[in-house]
């Protein structure tokens, strides 16, 4: 099974071989790392491998964060044994980097044999944790072959994978068998892994270790952006955060309306991917609305009346603190959505869009709750007015939303738990 997915997947890369060699052309995706994506181990992590170490996976930067505290307990609960890190993304690289040091963290290679193999021979892992779902059959397969014990966390199965994953159950199968423990973000994804092949024994439902960032209100830019905003109660600062393709049209149309009522507001527009960056720009500047990039922003000067375009990486959920409205992308268009959890914790009335099926259990529960605005294209406009009109529902729907981050809180401590069991069970396996 594992020779004809590996000339699957090496079929699938020849013949996508001038669409990679596009998007690192136009874009410079996929360039940064590639010779460690090949199977070169940089100097960096040679010098500080060792034997028996911990080597968690995680995609990009939600992911990264999600795993954050994860890390930091494991590196607590195992003095002396090196936590590693890989990412798949250039964003969630640097972040990675910026949190953990470049010395621990690295791209995740192909999942050939040839690439992953000089990884393995040098970290030697004891541990493999990958982070939602990253089923990446040789990395599993290869991990387990050499005694290294294989978690999934934070694992949801999407409601748009799910067929798919099903139709596949008989190749799934035997891959999952090679993870040891499968800890589900809810039941319901808990049941949909055991359905594709999962066991039953091994599946467990620990919590979404999401509710368990901690976002800082207090960034550099935080402090700048403050100054430069005005504290008036006609001056509200609506953040659009992870924006994707044909959302931004709709949300300048609405802060065009904001604008005849509040002359003063200001819109800080955040687009999910960095490539997408220039051509935003381009599009608030045919809107006619006047705007300012964050990487040509001169701290200095005030803002109102207004776009602040966050082309940077990395900042937008401590700026999610400013909000006097959040607007959460990925969700009028479907994409599945994106975190919601990030302006909550900061007691901010927070919308989104219909189309949140990557975040279906954090939407029913705020919906539920009370705590969050689902709106269309249709009623963006006026449902972003009519919070803004009325301080007291906005403010309430915002604390409601910062009461269930609190209370859902833990996961964290309920993966630690689960992941020293599996550690110890396999030290004592013969």
């Amino acid at each position: 099974m594992y020779i004809l997915y590996t000339l699957t997947l090496a079929f699938a890369t020849l013949l996508s071989l001038p669409w990679w060699a596009l998007q690192m052309l136009r874009h410079g995706k996929y360039r940064a790392g590639l010779s460690e994506r090949l199977g070169f181990v940089p100097q960096r992590i040679q010098n500080a491998a060792r034997p028996d170490c911990i080597w968690i996976h995680a995609v990009s930067v939600g992911e990264v964060l999600a795993i954050s505290t994860l890390f930091r307990e494991l590196e607590a609960a195992f003095s002396g044994v090196p936590v590693f890190l890989s990412t798949t993304t250039l964003t969630g690289q640097q972040l990675a980097r910026e949190r953990f040091g470049a010395e621990r963290v690295f791209y995740l290679p192909l999942d050939f044999g040839f690439c992953l193999r000089p990884y393995l021979r040098l970290l030697q892992p004891r541990l493999l944790i990958l982070a939602e779902t990253e089923f990446w059959p040789n990395l599993l397969h290869l991990s387990k072959a050499q005694g290294a014990a294989v978690a999934i966390v934070n694992a949801r199965i999407s409601d748009r994978s799910f067929p798919r994953y099903r139709f596949f159950r008989r190749l799934f199968g035997p891959v999952l068998s090679d993870v040891d423990l499968f800890l589900a973000q809810t039941e319901e994804d808990r049941r949909r892994l055991v359905e594709i092949g999962a066991s039953t024994e091994n599946a467990q439902v620990s919590g979404n270790l999401k509710f368990d960032i901690r976002l800082s209100a207090n960034s550099p830019l935080v402090a700048d952006l403050r100054r430069a905003l005005s504290n008036s109660t006609d001056s509200p600062v609506i953040v659009c955060g992870s924006t994707t393709e044909g959302e931004e049209q709709l949300l300048l149309a609405a802060f065009q309306q904001v604008l005849r009522r509040y002359p003063a507001a200001v819109m800080v527009l955040a687009p999910r991917h960095p490539e997408r960056f220039v051509p935003v720009a381009n599009l608030i500047a045919d809107s006619g609305l006047v705007f300012v990039r964050r990487s040509t922003w001169n701290k200095e000067f005030p803002l109102s009346g207004g776009v602040f375009l966050l082309d940077s990486v990395g900042e937008l959920a401590s700026v999610y603190a400013l909000a006097t409205v959040a607007f959460v992308g990925g969700s009028l268009v479907p994409v599945g959505g994106h975190n919601i959890l990030e302006p909550a914790q900061h007691a901010v009335a927070v919308m989104t869009g219909p189309h949140t099926a990557n975040f279906r259990e954090i939407i029913r529960i705020f919906e539920q709750g009370g705590a969050l605005r689902i709106v269309t294209a249709e009623t963006l406009a006026t449902e972003l007015l009519q919070l803004l009109r009325d301080r007291q529902q906005r403010e309430a729907l915002g604390q409601r939303a910062q009461a269930l981050f609190r209370e859902h809180t833990g996961a964290t401590q309920r993966m630690m738990k689960a992941l020293r069991l599996l550690i110890t069970r396999a030290a004592s396996a013969p």
